[in-house]
C-alpha cells in the first residue's frame, strides 16, 4: 500500500522528524497502540522499536506485536523501518518506507507498507486505507505542534 500526503507550509525536516521516529506513531496513527524503545542487537542497523499494531473492522480484531528497526534513515530524505525478530524463527516481513520531498511550500511525504504474511491481507487494505485518511491531518498537528 502506498500513500501520499501534501503538507503545506509544514518543512520537511521537521515531517522527517516525526516519521523517523516509531515512538511518535501511536500520537497520531491509531493502528499504532504503541511503540517503545527496545533493546538493541547485534547486526541492527538503526535503532529498536517494539510495536502494537492494532485494528478492528466491525466485530473482528487483530493485534500484532513487532519488533522494527530502522534500517535506512537520510535525513529529511527517506527512512525505512523492517521487522527484526530475534526469537530465531522465521516471520512474514513488514517494512514501512518514507520519502520526502518538497514542492513549493509543501512537504510531500510517500510512505509505503510492505507486508509479506496473508494473515491480515483482507482486512489490511480495507482498514489502512480508512486509517491513513483519519490519521493525515493528525500528523500534520503533531508535526506543528511537535
Amino acid at each position: 500500500m502506498t500513500a501520499t500526503l501534501l503538507a503545506d507550509g509544514v518543512p520537511v525536516p521537521d515531517l522527517f522528524a516525526v516519521v523517523a521516529d516509531l515512538g511518535t506513531y501511536p500520537r497520531w496513527l491509531d493502528i499504532v497502540g504503541r511503540a517503545e524503545p527496545a533493546p538493541p542487537a547485534d547486526g541492527d542497523p538503526g535503532p529498536a522499536w517494539t510495536v502494537d499494531l492494532r485494528g478492528q473492522i466491525g466485530p473482528l480484531r487483530r493485534s500484532k506485536r513487532l519488533r522494527m528497526v530502522r534500517s535506512r534513515n537520510e535525513p529529511d530524505r527517506a527512512v525505512t523501518f523492517e521487522r527484526r525478530e530475534l526469537d530465531g524463527r522465521q516471520h512474514s516481513p513488514w517494512v514501512l518506507d518514507a520519502t520526502l520531498g518538497a514542492d513549493g511550500t509543501a512537504g510531500v511525504l510517500t510512505m509505503r507498507l510492505h507486508y509479506g504474511g496473508s494473515m491480515w491481507v483482507p482486512l489490511l487494505d480495507r482498514l489502512l486505507a480508512d486509517e491513513i485518511e483519519r490519521s493525515r491531518p493528525r500528523l500534520v498537528a503533531e508535526v506543528v505542534g511537535g
